[in-house]
Order: C-alpha cells, then sequence, then structure tokens
C-alpha cells in the first residue's frame, strides 16, 4: 500500500469510526502525518481525494473540515466514476434506474402539489412541440428531475441524476430513427403526467417502469455513440 492509500484510509477510517464528525475539524497536520507515519505531500494528497467525494471541505483561513456529510451530496460524487463507464456498464445500472424511477414516480404521484403538476404538463407539451434533439434532451432531463424532486427523497434524487447524466451522453434522440423515437418517448412521458395529475400511484409506476424499459431497449439495440461532455 503506497503513503497516499495508508494517508487515505487512515482518514477514511476516522471518520466511519466517528472520532472525527461531520463538521470537525481535522487536527493539525503534523500530528495527523505523525499518527499516520505519512508525509505532509502524502496527507495533502488522501484530503484531495476525500474532498473530490464530497467527504472532506477546505475552509480558507480556517482549516480542513469533515463535510456535513449529507448522504445526497455523497452520492452525488458517484458521477466522477459513472460518467467514465462504457454503454455496456450503463446498461447493467439500467435495472436499478428503472427499480427507482417507479418508485420516484410512484412517490410524485401521491405527493404532487397542484405546482407540480401544473409544470410537469408544460414540460410534456414543451417536449411534445420541439422538434431540437438538444432542446427535447434538456427537456427530458428537467421533466424527471422535477418528479424525482416530488418524490421528496434528496438522496434518491442525487442517485437517479448520476445515473441520468450518464445516460444522456449516449442520445438516441440524434439518430435517424430520432423524431419517431422521440415520439414513443413522449407518449412514456405523457402517461407518466396523466397518472401523476390523476394521484394514481399505481399507474404512475407501471408508466415509468415501461418508459425506462423502452428507453434501455433503444440504447441495447441502437448502440449510439457517446457525445462529449459540455
Amino acid at each position: 500500500m503506497s503513503a497516499v492509500d495508508t494517508a487515505f484510509h487512515g482518514l477514511r477510517h476516522m471518520i466511519a469510526s466517528g472520532r472525527l464528525v461531520a463538521g470537525q475539524r481535522f487536527p493539525a497536520e503534523n500530528e495527523l502525518c505523525d499518527e499516520l507515519g505519512v508525509s505532509r505531500g502524502s496527507l495533502r494528497e488522501a484530503v484531495r481525494m476525500l474532498a473530490a467525494l464530497g467527504i472532506i471541505e477546505s475552509r480558507h483561513g480556517s482549516g480542513t473540515y469533515v463535510s456535513m456529510l449529507r448522504p445526497e451530496e455523497i452520492i452525488g460524487s458517484l458521477s466522477l466514476t459513472v460518467d467514465l463507464l462504457p454503454l455496456d456498464g450503463l446498461l447493467q445500472m439500467y435495472e436499478l434506474r428503472r427499480v427507482l424511477e417507479t418508485h420516484a414516480t410512484s412517490q410524485a404521484a401521491a405527493r404532487a402539489s397542484d405546482e407540480v403538476r401544473a409544470e410537469l404538463t408544460e414540460l410534456v407539451e414543451a417536449m411534445e412541440r420541439t422538434t431540437d434533439p438538444a432542446e427535447s434532451s434538456e427537456l427530458d432531463h428537467r421533466f424527471h428531475e422535477l418528479i424525482a424532486r416530488t418524490a421528496g427523497n434528496a438522496t434518491l434524487t442525487a442517485l437517479l441524476q448520476v445515473f441520468r447524466s450518464r445516460s444522456r451522453a449516449y442520445d438516441v434522440f440524434s439518430l435517424p430513427a430520432g423524431d419517431e423515437l422521440r415520439r414513443v418517448s413522449n407518449r412514456g412521458h405523457r402517461a407518466m403526467t396523466e397518472a401523476i395529475l390523476s394521484r394514481d400511484p399505481v399507474g404512475a409506476a407501471g408508466a415509468a417502469s415501461a418508459h425506462v424499459a423502452q428507453t434501455e431497449e433503444w440504447l441495447r439495440v441502437l448502440q449510439p455513440p457517446a457525445t462529449p461532455a459540455d
């Protein structure tokens, strides 16, 4: 194990064991180096690695602290690795996405306010009007994100956002058959919306499951190339 790995796992253990808790300032750098048996350079590299994962934050002029360890923020850091997945890897994750989207849409049907229901209707109508692939992709993202937020679980919202972020790199709407695929997709969005408007959790769950399964099938069959991230 390298010195950086030693420092990384040592700091991680301090947090996992509760020795360092959310919001707590780290001990002095020299104390940590002595305890872990590593150099300052190795310790600082480990801190940078943990910061990238949302576990540690540096405050200018104050020091290094354990973050508030909010689940949604830590889950969000999964995008650092999930965004590297090739299409085959993403398809393996689609079963998880289908389960989560189904649950989120069911919860949204039970909890959606009048304002949310109106916004979902506006988004669906905008998707049905547009013929621009980029606009359609953005509206699709906003539609699913709104449903996830309405479900009321920030961690679930963050995890679905990670999955959708990588999915958006494989844009089937830009393929030659994109116009027809978009029409089919919009019918799925409309079915989900109608179930939410009717406050029908069971119908919403079924519509969401069918919609995500359809997208998964398109990706599996059409094998679109990944587009560069902005």
